[in-house]
């Protein structure tokens, strides 16, 4: 049960956005920009950033729910989502990615985590310094959209068939959910 009153049933950010649109417009609208603007990275990269920092954060909803839009955005190549959370350093993705990736976990534990021989590292694979900007923005928003979720302990479902629903509405992009009628 959330700590706040939120509408009833709703699971994660979604309830709190709904109990607060003003607020939750502009995170949505970021989430946008982030998973789904013009970006050398595909939007299926992005929302795995999104799921491992999530995942990172034992954030059940955030992880969860990102995992399930990346897999649709990686279609015939959905086992890559899980590899990854399972073992990031052996899953079949570029070495970019991994390099982005431990930038991203490098943000999720403290932002000076990230040293400039990590910088160095994903950019000698080919990182650009709008990669390297939006792999940090979107780790930094997740490790903030994470502790909001849980900080109001909004619905996060057991059941995994609940994601695939959200990761299909998601992979579509982010758009606010309709307000409750009053």
């Amino acid at each position: 049960m959330a700590h706040i009153n939120v509408p009833e049933g709703v699971p994660g950010i979604r309830s709190l956005v709904m109990f607060r649109p003003e607020t939750g417009k502009p995170l949505y609208e970021l989430a946008q920009i982030l998973l789904r603007g013009e970006s050398t990275l595909s939007p299926a990269e992005r929302e795995l950033i999104a799921a491992y920092v999530s995942y990172r954060n034992n954030c059940t909803f955030c992880y969860s729910s990102h995992a399930a839009a990346a897999r649709c955005l990686y279609e015939d190549d959905k086992p890559i989502v899980d590899e990854v959370l399972k073992d990031m350093q052996q899953a079949p993705i570029s070495d970019k990615l991994k390099a982005l990736l431990n930038i991203a976990g490098k943000v999720q534990i403290l932002g000076t985590e990230v040293k400039q021989t990590d910088i160095d590292a994903a950019k000698a694979l080919g990182a650009t310094d709008r990669e390297l900007h939006d792999t940090v923005l979107i780790a930094a928003s997740f490790s903030m959209f994470n502790r909001y979720v849980d900080g109001l302990a909004s619905l996060t479902p057991t059941d995994p068939e609940a994601y695939v629903e959200m990761g299909v509405r998601m992979a579509k992009g982010y758009t606010l959910p309709p307000q409750p009628q009053q």
